[in-house]
């Protein structure tokens, strides 16, 4: 939140007008429970399941809505979305140990949807405001998760040799959302989604050069999809 307040003051932003607040309070609600939802059904459920469901309905939700409310992108363009969707399944495949148990289906199922709808409503704020509405986004994340501690008695205080990461996490989940929100008012939203839900691709390659993970077959091949992907989007919308 402190991030996003002064990047605002830094581009100049003035106040966010009241439609944004609004869809800035939806999509910081919808945001907390898809990424709740997302990390607890990889917790208890099947990674395998939970993974590509999730990153799936993410990118199809957007996708569709920025169709119908933008009308049809170009032909070149269509065939990238088809060709990054079918990337998203490939790379979010984790090896699965076929254990006995809940499958997380339901999770991923509300991940998916709310993490969709989040990239919807950050698609509707006015154009020139990105990291204003993102202070009221946190703000609004924040809220819920307190309620869901208070509510469920979890325990909330993390390791403190964990809080540089997790500090650093949040400002790349910011510096992320800013760049998606910055897009779509650039762009169309069935493109700035389809590319946005190709994140996996990124932790995939991160994961073979950090913790030298090996890249399976499936991976390899939903890499080079998503590379095709990026390259018919990038053709057709010149």
């Amino acid at each position: 939140m402190a991030l996003a307040l002064a990047l605002a003051i830094a581009r100049g932003e003035t106040a966010p007008t009241a439609a944004d607040l609004g869809w800035s309070v939806l999509a910081g609600v919808v945001g907390g429970i898809g990424i709740t939802a997302l990390y607890r059904g990889l917790a208890v459920g099947r990674m395998g399941i939970v993974a590509p469901v999730t990153g799936v309905i993410a990118a199809l939700i957007p996708v569709t809505a920025g169709i119908v409310l933008e009308g049809l992108p170009q032909p070149l363009v269509l065939v990238g979305i088809v060709l990054a969707v079918l990337a998203v399944v490939l790379v979010s495949r984790v090896a699965d140990d076929e254990r006995s148990g809940p499958s997380g289906l339901s999770l991923a199922l509300i991940a998916g949807v709310a993490i969709g709808l989040f990239s919807v409503f950050a698609a509707q704020l006015s154009d020139g405001h990105a990291f204003g509405p993102l202070v009221v986004i946190r703000g609004a994340e924040a809220l819920l998760i307190v309620v869901a501690v208070i509510v469920t008695r979890s325990a909330w205080r993390p390791a403190g040799r964990l809080v540089p990461a997790i500090a650093a996490v949040g400002v790349l989940d910011m510096v992320g959302n800013g760049a998606f929100i910055l897009a779509v008012q650039a762009g169309a939203l069935a493109v700035a989604a389809v590319l946005s839900s190709l994140y996996p691709v990124t932790t995939v390659v991160l994961a073979t050069i950090f913790l030298r993970e090996r890249v399976t077959q499936t991976h390899a091949v939903g890499i080079a999809l998503a590379v095709a992907a990026i390259a018919c989007i990038a053709a057709g919308s010149t």
